[in-house]
């Protein structure tokens, strides 16, 4: 069975759904999760809390999906990511929104102020380029060389995606797939053409002041 918490978490999306969070009333998402009111700002606190609360939910969500799309084989990685990256934007207002930082009217809102928090764990919803840079830091630790490059362009391309939305089908997933693999592999070969030029120059005989290689 769900926690409390998880239960009023739940309620509140669902109160969310029927109209704007202004409008959600604390005493609503408590009768909705089935828990006394007074529970409901045992865990929170405030409404501040608790939308705090709710869009950290969904940061984590995200983050578990990208930790999910980087246990593809290596060659996929760079598209699983931006495959869930678009999806979950799609299908959830409030990753768009953290992802964007553009928050469309009716969501709740992170409050930054010191101390606003209400009763979240301490933990500060992040801004687009901490969550951002939070994806990096995994498909880092997975990747290297050509393959981190070819993560960083397939993100920025589902960013694109989810700033400018795309019809939700699989005919449009599946042409965004084949925009990211040919933008991948364009990105490994640069990589590969750099390293040779890299190389060559290492190897390549040494000249003297006059032009002549030095035997």
């Amino acid at each position: 069975m769900p926690t409390a918490r998880q239960a009023l978490l739940d309620a509140a999306l669902r109160a969310l759904a029927d109209g704007p969070w202004r409008a959600v009333r604390m005493v609503d998402v408590a009768a909705l999760a089935g828990v006394s009111r007074q529970t409901l700002y045992n865990e929170f606190g405030t409404k501040g809390g608790l939308a705090g609360a709710l869009l950290g939910r969904a940061a984590d969500g995200y983050l578990a999906g990208v930790d999910r799309a980087l246990t593809a084989p290596a060659p996929d990685r760079p598209a699983a990511v931006a495959l869930w990256t678009i999806r979950a934007a799609r299908q959830d207002a409030l990753v768009k929104a953290l992802l964007t930082g553009h928050w469309a009217e009716g969501l709740p809102r992170p409050d930054r102020l010191p101390g606003s928090r209400g009763r979240t764990g301490g933990k500060p919803v992040p801004a687009p380029d901490e969550l951002l840079a939070l994806v990096r830091e995994r498909m880092a630790a997975v990747s290297q060389g050509a393959a981190a490059g070819r993560c960083e362009i397939a993100l920025r391309l589902a960013l694109s995606c989810v700033i400018v939305p795309v019809p939700g089908d699989d005919a449009t997933d599946s042409r965004a797939l084949r925009l990211v693999r040919a933008a991948s592999r364009e990105a490994s070969r640069a990589v590969a053409r750099e390293a040779v030029h890299e190389g060559a120059g290492l190897s390549g005989p040494s000249r003297t002041a006059g032009g002549r290689s030095r035997r």
